[in-house]
């Protein structure tokens, strides 16, 4: 049975990314792609379906994890009767080859140790022929090949690589696993120690253009070092997470694939991105979101592969179990052909923050603007899928109609500031209708707060958003209305639900954990109401709540005290980035904001410049 989500650990090359389990397992690996294939399946299955396993053979008494400073180079020490043994694993940072390298050394005493590679390619149904060329071990089954070169001597069984030696102090192994298509020659041995090296110096290069100084650092750093991991380096685009099928409820049906862009996270992100220091990697995902979003309005679809690519079929892989039971598993995700309003905000909000913190704007930008509000001034009064994906009938989202608001009112604001010819009269009214509309039909006078949709009673945690996009300001009554009827209704054990579970809205069953992402932003809304003690509070609370290596899930049970959904999460990396930001803006930075109808962050990225 796979490990809990929370004892995994990710390396990764900026292509894709390695799951390794706490007990020295490699579980999950897709190559060449975050949304490739999976060679190693075992996260979603059995150890027959695919995993790579290096570590101690006697029983383990303890184990302590860590990335190197400013990289994402795993240390692993395991602890048994006989003595301990370090595993650094890592992928080297190529554009030309693809490398798992797992390196093993001595600490102390005489450790026996083993390894047992099992490779299935697609999705672990496939077994490889397997060969030696050279003296490295090949496997091959139609368009892909894994080559692994080892300093232990290898050999098979029952269709498995086995291998066994004793670590002592000073001696070290090294194996290198290298990913090829099939029809490409070998790209050759590399040194593991020299590619260790160029590894940590190509990691600590790019960590050391932050601009995150203060009691945070560390965390922060952590969260954008595994948000540049997930970033696919030819394009920019950035995935949710680089797993598929990781339950949103042990044993249930929750599954999605998340290895894939979504506009939704494109402020976030360049949020993230600008507040500490990486222009470079902003321009990039804008550049990416432009490409993904070119051609019809009608057409806009909310997530994309990482190299634009639309057709995002979902479909069920019946022979893996799933991760501990939680069937089915999915690949592709059915959300892509979704309508949901709330993208033609997050587009314009992101594209308004990078003209506001001064990232030249790509010429044919404005026109792709103007085009798809034309699209949003004759759909917008349309119900939608919402911001959950909800598998349910389409719904007047409160949280989709705020963000149609903020598509026009960024574009006025980027029109009225820069000069740009538009039909301002014409988005002034489409702007003020939905603010009206809004506030009329999306409020619940009587309890005194936002509702998810129209005419229901249901909250939603996407409501908190409605102070940080400038919608209302904070000290509004309906605001604080809002997040006082949050706290009563969405917290469980002091963290956020999404929302008010009803079959009825997600056709699904319900039951799912805490969101994390929603808990940073209540933080938010604590720190823009003017409640600091207790935004602190809930930040702190939240940072405790990572793995030992730092990392977080999309979602957390508090009762059963275990990570939930695909992991490691974009979105709650990114949001707590944001919080951070936010918590050190002073009272005066966080009032300009208010005042002026910004994210805070887009302040707080304009004064950086």
């Amino acid at each position: 049975m796979p490990l809990p989500i929370e004892q995994y650990a990710l390396v990764g090359d900026c292509h894709t990314g390695a799951h390794i389990g706490s007990d020295g397992s490699v579980d999950w690996l897709c190559l060449p792609r975050f949304d490739s294939p999976a060679c190693f399946a075992a996260l979603l299955g059995e150890p027959r379906h695919g995993r790579w396993l290096v570590a101690p053979c006697a029983a383990v008494r303890s184990v302590s994890r860590r990335y190197r400073e400013g990289t994402l180079v795993l240390e692993s020490d395991f602890e048994t009767a006989e003595g301990r043994v370090r595993v650094i694993d890592f992928m080297t940072l190529s554009t030309e080859r693809w490398d798992l390298v797992r390196i093993v050394e001595g600490l102390a005493g005489e450790v026996a140790m083993r390894t047992e590679l099992i490779v299935r390619f697609d999705y672990g149904s496939i077994v490889p022929w397997v060969h030696r060329v050279d003296g490295v071990l090949t496997l091959v089954a139609g368009p892909d090949t894994l080559e692994l070169d080892s300093t232990v001597e290898l050999k098979g069984e029952n269709l498995h690589t086995m291998g066994r030696w004793i670590a002592t102090p000073g001696r070290r192994e090294c194996f290198v696993l290298t990913y090829r298509p099939s029809h490409r020659r070998s790209p050759g041995r590399i040194d593991a120690a020299a590619a260790l090296g160029a590894c940590e110096h190509a990691w600590r290069r790019w960590s050391g253009r932050c601009r995150v100084h203060g009691r945070w650092q560390v965390p922060v750093m952590r969260s954008l070092l595994t948000l540049r991991a997930l970033i696919f380096r030819p394009t920019g685009g950035i995935v949710a997470a680089p797993t598929t099928s990781l339950p949103e409820r042990l044993g249930g049906v929750r599954n999605w694939d998340y290895r894939y862009c979504w506009l939704r996270d494109a402020t976030f992100t360049l949020n993230a991105l600008l507040v500490s220091g990486f222009e470079k990697e902003a321009v990039e995902w804008r550049e990416w979101l432009l490409r993904a979003i070119a051609g019809s309005p009608a057409d806009l679809q909310i997530l994309y592969s990482v190299t634009g690519v639309r057709r995002l079929d979902e479909q069920e892989l019946a022979w893996l179990p799933g991760y501990q039971g939680a069937h089915p598993v999915r690949v592709g995700n059915a959300a892509s052909r979704q309508f949901q309003l709330d993208v033609f905000g997050e587009v314009m909000d992101t594209l308004h923050l990078a003209r506001l913190s001064g990232i030249a704007p790509e010429p044919e930008a404005w026109n792709v603007q103007c085009a798809l509000l034309e699209f949003l001034e004759q759909h917008w009064q349309q119900p939608d899928d919402g911001i959950w994906e909800v598998r349910g009938p389409r719904r007047h989202f409160t949280h989709s109609k705020v963000m149609a608001w903020v598509a026009f009112d960024r574009s006025i604001k980027d029109a009225e500031q820069d000069g740009l010819e538009a039909p301002l009269e014409r988005w002034r009214a489409a702007r003020a209708a939905i603010h009206r509309e809004v506030c009329a039909r999306g409020f619940d006078a009587a309890r005194g707060t936002f509702v998810q949709s129209y005419e229901t009673t249901h909250l939603d945690a996407s409501l908190l958003m409605i102070p940080q996009v400038g919608f209302l300001p904070p000290d509004d009554p309906k605001v604080l209305g809002t997040v006082a009827a949050i706290e009563r209704e969405l917290l469980v054990e002091g963290l956020v639900m999404r929302y008010t579970s009803d079959p009825g809205v997600e056709a699904l069953p319900p039951g799912e954990g805490a969101f994390l992402a929603c808990s940073f932003w209540l933080a938010d809304a604590y720190a823009l109401c003017g409640r600091m003690a207790e935004a602190e509070a809930l930040f702190t609370r939240l940072l405790g709540l990572a793995n030992d290596v730092g990392l977080y899930a999309e979602e957390y049970d508090p009762r059963a005290q275990r990570m939930l959904g695909n992991f490691p999460q974009a979105l709650t990396h990114m949001a707590l980035v944001n919080t951070a930001r936010l918590l050190s803006l002073s009272s005066p930075e966080r009032e300009k904001a208010s005042a002026a109808g910004e994210r805070p962050a887009a302040v707080s990225a304009t004064a950086a410049r």
